[in-house]
């Protein structure tokens, strides 16, 4: 052991089996020592710090406690009459190792260095509280800056009063278009940033005081960058170049050369990517392609990314970007893979997959003394335990005619859990019952149907 101290593990008479075992597997991994201190209770989940205050009896080599995640209450009443630091572990005895600090966050986790520009795409016809309701929902979601989209056939004559309301509001902003009769009016405004010049409007560029982005004239052959960055360099006007990455079919490869191309010609230049091209116009969750894109950002140097959340699969860019930026960040920064670090982005698979095994939970059920149900989804299978027995099969309408449930409210609960376990083996994902699944930073968090109870019997 690296040292003396002793941590306590308070748990019920059904769950300590498990829990001992779990502890003998880690031993050699623990900083301490570890005891499982079982209470004269059935369900652990059933704790209340007021009643494990009571009962509770330790030993003088105990140095601080862990409790169920379930038991309520506050903790300083069990500190007050044992004299020892309490903090709730996790609900389910499965994600203990976690809790303990296996592959858990580093605390320097979350830096970054990517700019997220979310755009909001056809200004001109919306009404100036939808954008601003976009706009702080993006904001919330982590953008940096708010790119006001226009349309071709403009100019928008709001533009301005758009602009000056965003920024009254606190919002970075940047104006989309090549128009300098929405540009000017945009940059007055308080717009920061213009996308985008080119040959066609680059002498705008020379009055507006503001950075701007600068894009090829001929895409494929980056036709026009180099004259047009030494223009922007004599007039002293700061630019971030823009090669334009293409849809997958369309010479998208080959786009991505172009980024590698402007790095090697301009080392030290400011480079943008515009990702939406990828995630709007592929038949795909978005999520993974940010997180790749953003890698690729984050080796070359890019500092800005442009993203756009239209298209249904695509809705939540903003917060992917957010996410991945700061994984891309740390996996480059220390050197390390990219994984097991950021849970948030694990949309549809879980990181890993729990298992109690089915002697373990033969052995739960064999311990029951009431008629409540207890759910698991493991190995393709439900599994319903309570003191009349374990049912076990795939069809969850099949196993709940042998339950013999008969009240409407206890039926509505368990065909709701039902349906989580059987979605859970559908993808192979951890059911914890009277716990959400988990989506990522998508998860719904519920109230579970132990914290719903007004009443909760002392044993």
């Amino acid at each position: 052991m690296a040292d003396s101290r002793t941590r306590g593990f308070v748990t019920g008479k059904l769950a300590a089996p498990a829990l001992r075992r779990l502890l003998e597997r880690l031993e050699a991994e623990l900083d301490f020592k570890a005891e499982v201190i079982e209470l004269n209770i059935d369900v652990a989940a059933l704790l209340t710090t007021d009643w494990v205050a009571r009962k509770l009896e330790l030993d003088e080599e105990i140095d601080s406690l862990i409790l169920p995640g379930y038991c309520r209450g506050e903790l300083e009443v069990i500190e007050e009459a044992t004299g020892v630091k309490a903090e709730r572990g996790p609900r389910d005895l499965r994600n203990l190792p976690e809790y303990l600090g296996q592959r858990a966050l580093d605390e320097d986790y979350g830096e970054h260095d990517i700019e997220i520009i979310a755009e909001i795409n056809h200004v001109p016809q919306l009404e100036a509280e939808e954008v601003l309701a976009i706009a702080e929902g993006y904001r919330t979601e982590g953008a940096d800056v708010i790119d006001l989209g226009c349309d071709p056939d403009g100019p928008f004559e709001g533009i301005g009063e758009l602009v000056e309301e965003l920024r009254g509001r606190g919002f970075r902003v940047s104006i989309d278009s090549l128009n300098p009769l929405e540009i000017v009016p945009a940059v007055d405004a308080g717009a920061e940033l213009v996308l985008s010049v080119n040959s066609s409007n680059i002498e705008v560029a020379r009055t507006l005081g503001c950075e701007v982005v600068l894009i090829p004239d001929q895409t494929e052959t980056l036709g026009g960058i180099d004259e047009n960055v030494a223009r922007l360099d004599s007039w002293g006007v700061p630019y971030r170049i823009d090669p334009v990455i293409e849809p997958i079919g369309f010479g998208f490869a080959r786009s991505l050369g172009r980024y590698l191309e402007i790095r090697e010609r301009y080392p030290d230049a400011e480079i943008m990517m515009g990702i939406g091209n990828l995630t709007e116009l592929t038949d795909a969750d978005s999520a993974p392609i940010n997180l790749v894109l953003l890698g690729f950002c984050q080796e070359l140097g890019i500092r800005s990314v442009l993203t756009t959340a239209v298209i249904h699969w695509a809705a939540t860019s903003v917060r992917e970007c957010d996410l991945a930026r700061k994984l891309v960040h740390y996996a480059c920064a220390n050197g390390t893979l990219p994984k097991h670090r950021e849970p948030g982005l694990h949309l549809l698979r879980d990181p890993s997959i729990l298992k109690h095994g089915l002697k373990e939970i033969e052995e739960l059920a064999a311990g029951l003394r009431d008629r409540n149900f207890r759910l698991f989804a493991e190995d393709g299978e439900l599994h319903v335990a309570s003191s009349e027995g374990l049912l076990r099969g795939k069809d969850p309408f099949k196993i709940f005619d042998q339950l013999g449930v008969e009240d409407p409210s206890h039926a509505f609960y368990l065909g709701y859990e039902m349906a989580k376990a059987i979605t859970a083996l559908t993808l192979n994902k951890n059911y914890v019952q009277d716990e959400a699944l988990r989506w990522g930073f998508l998860t719904r968090e519920e109230e579970s149907h132990l914290d719903r109870r007004k009443e909760r019997p002392e044993q």
